[in-house]
C-alpha cells in the first residue's frame, strides 16, 4: 500500500455516462497532485460493466479484481445498461460484485445541500442538509442475489442480518457519527429498522443497542422505516447519521438524493476493513450519453471521500486536507451560480468541471 510514496487508484469508468464524469474528476485529482505537498497518485484503468459483458460475456475480467485488491482505493464510474442484462433478467452490475468480492459492508451515502442548489423541501435553504445514510450492502434482502427461489407459482427471496457484520456496521457507524461531532455535527445515530414487525431487525435493533453501550458520547436514536422516510421530507435537517439495512438503504439514499438536487449532486462509498470503493449514486443514463450533459458533480465530490478515507485509513493529513479542498470548490462552484441541466440550469460536464477546478 501507497508504494512509491503515491495513492495507486484503479479506474473503472465504467458505462454510458461512466467515462464522461470520471475524465473531470480525475483531471481535479491531477490538479490536487501539482499543489499539494506529499500528496502523489498512480492511476491504473481497468474494464468493467455492461460493455465488457456485451464483449466477452464476463461484467469484469479477473485483471480488473486482481487490480483493486493491489489498489489502495477504487474510482467507479456508473454501470450496466437496461439494454444488456443476464440471462435471469438483471442487470450488470458489477458495483453491486465487488461488494462481495471485498466485503465492502459499509455503504456510505452522504446527503448535504450545497449553496444555491434548490430542494423541494420548504425550509431547507434556511436549516440546512447535512446527513449521511449507512446502507449494510453485502446482507439483507441483497444477501439473496442470484439465489431467489422462482416457479410458476411463486418468487422467493431471503433476508439475512448476522451479528458479525451488524457490529462492524454499527461501530463503523458510531465512528462516523463520533467523527461528525468533533466537526460541529448532532453526535447522533439512528437506527432505521422494521423491529415491531420482522423478527431480524428486532434482532439488528438488539445489537444496535448492544453495541451503542460503548459509544456513550453519541445518541442512540431508533426509528421505523415507515416514519423515517415520512420525516425525511418533513424535517431532514433533525437528523446527522441513519444506519440501516441494504434494500432500505438504497431506497432511502436515492430519497436524501432527491432532497439535494438529484441523483448527480449524490456521492457515495463502499467501504469495508480493507478496501474501499468510491463511485455516485447515479446510473449510466444512457438518454444523455454522449451529449457532454451528465453532472460530474458527484463523481467529484466521490473523490473527495476516496481522499478523506486514504487520509484517515493511512493516517495522511495532505489526503484528507485535499478532500476538504475539492468539497469548498464544489460549493463556491455552485454558490456562484452553476446550474446543472437535471434542474433546469444550461450547465453541462465541461461547464461544472471547470467552475469547480477554477475554485480550486
Amino acid at each position: 500500500m501507497l508504494a512509491n510514496d503515491a495513492f495507486h487508484i484503479a479506474v473503472l469508468p465504467g458505462d454510458g455516462i461512466g467515462p464522461e464524469v470520471m475524465a473531470p474528476a480525475i483531471e481535479i485529482l491531477k490538479k490536487i497532485e501539482t499543489t499539494t505537498a506529499n500528496l502523489k497518485f498512480r492511476f491504473t484503468e481497468a474494464p468493467a460493466g455492461a460493455g465488457h459483458y456485451k464483449e466477452t460475456g464476463k461484467s469484469m475480467p479477473e485483471s480488473t479484481i486482481k487490480l483493486c485488491e493491489e489498489a489502495d482505493a477504487i474510482l467507479l464510474g456508473a454501470c450496466g445498461m437496461p439494454s444488456i442484462r443476464y440471462p435471469d433478467g438483471t442487470e450488470i452490475a458489477p458495483q453491486v460484485e465487488l461488494r462481495f468480492i471485498f466485503d465492502l459492508y459499509a455503504g456510505v451515502r452522504p446527503c448535504r445541500l450545497l449553496p444555491g442548489v434548490p430542494s423541494p423541501i420548504v425550509g431547507a435553504d434556511k436549516h440546512g442538509i447535512d446527513l449521511v445514510v449507512i446502507r449494510e450492502s453485502t446482507e439483507g434482502l441483497f444477501a439473496s442475489m442470484g439465489k431467489g427461489v422462482v416457479t410458476d407459482d411463486e418468487a422467493r427471496e431471503t433476508l439475512v442480518i448476522t451479528r458479525k457484520t451488524s457490529q462492524r456496521l454499527f461501530d463503523f457507524s458510531f465512528r462516523l457519527a463520533q467523527r461528525r461531532k468533533a466537526r460541529g455535527g448532532k453526535g447522533m445515530l439512528h437506527c432505521v429498522d422494521k423491529a415491531n414487525i420482522f423478527r431480524a431487525f428486532a434482532f439488528f435493533r438488539k445489537i444496535f443497542d448492544e453495541r451503542a453501550a460503548k459509544f456513550p458520547d453519541i445518541k442512540p436514536e431508533r426509528i421505523y422505516i415507515d416514519a423515517c422516510a415520512a420525516a425525511m421530507v418533513r424535517k431532514p435537517w433533525d437528523f446527522d447519521v441513519l444506519v440501516t439495512e441494504n434494500m432500505f438503504g438504497d431506497i432511502l439514499s436515492d430519497l436524501t438524493a432527491g432532497l439535494i438536487g438529484g441523483m448527480g449532486m449524490a456521492p457515495s462509498a463502499d467501504i469495508g476493513d480493507k478496501h474501499a470503493v468510491f463511485q455516485p449514486c447515479h446510473g449510466t443514463a444512457p438518454d444523455i450519453m454522449g451529449k457532454a450533459q451528465a453532472n460530474p458533480s458527484a463523481m467529484i465530490l466521490s473523490v473527495a471521500m476516496m481522499l478523506d478515507w486514504l487520509g484517515q485509513t493511512h493516517d495522511h493529513p495532505p489526503a484528507a486536507e485535499a478532500a476538504q479542498r475539492i468539497e469548498r470548490a464544489v460549493d463556491r462552484a455552485f454558490a456562484g451560480g452553476i446550474k446543472p441541466m437535471e434542474f433546469g440550469g444550461k450547465d453541462g460536464t465541461v461547464a461544472i468541471s471547470n467552475a469547480v477546478m477554477k475554485a480550486l
